[in-house]
């Protein structure tokens, strides 16, 4: 299957699962989390759900992180460079939806991506590659690229793993780990 007819086939999925299912795969994925060996790490970043896509629910990955007293790092989409900003999460950060419905912080202070020591991924389908398709406009591509090159890139998905993707272009920065409610992808060599 192309990319295209890859994120038709998981957007139709996702769309099936009730807001009940949700939750629930979405807390079975923060169970399984805990079982990798990431956690004595500083700066987390995490992506803030879009309930109208029906994305893994992270809000029970964020109070893991500051259950662990974690930095919890949040990004905000700059259309206008085509690239993400990031932000530290803390008491007195302000969270609003943008024009697609995307939590993101209204500003605070900017953490640089070379300092992210992992980051949770979002992703519509991934493969038993580790390569991930996401919404096809390379946001994450492009932060991932910026980051440092030990950082830890961890998929959140509802989903197993495809076969091997056809199309896969060298500016795809393929995942450490994928997680999905009932197993952990390890692409790490």
């Amino acid at each position: 299957m192309s990319k295209a007819e890859l994120r038709k086939k998981y957007k139709a999925l996702r769309l099936k699962l009730s807001e009940d299912k949700i939750e629930e795969l979405s807390l079975e994925i923060a169970n399984q989390l805990l079982q990798l060996p990431v956690w004595k790490k500083e700066f987390y970043h995490l992506f803030l759900s879009i309930a109208q896509q029906k994305e893994v629910d992270t809000e029970n990955i964020l109070h893991i992180l500051q259950g662990k007293d974690k930095n919890v790092v949040l990004s905000k989409t700059n259309i206008t460079e085509h690239k993400l900003e990031h932000f530290l999460l803390t008491d007195t950060s302000v969270i609003r939806k943008n024009r697609w419905n995307i939590p993101e912080p209204e500003g605070g202070i900017p953490i640089p991506p070379q300092q992210i020591d992992v980051v949770f991924v979002p992703l519509l389908a991934f493969d038993e590659e580790g390569h991930r398709i996401g919404y096809g406009k390379g946001f994450y591509d492009t932060f991932l690229s910026e980051c440092k090159p030990g950082v830890i890139k961890i998929g959140l998905s509802f989903f197993r793993a495809e076969p091997a993707f056809k199309e896969v272009f060298s500016s795809d920065i393929p995942l450490d780990y994928c997680v999905t409610p009932g197993k952990i992808y390890s692409f790490k060599n």
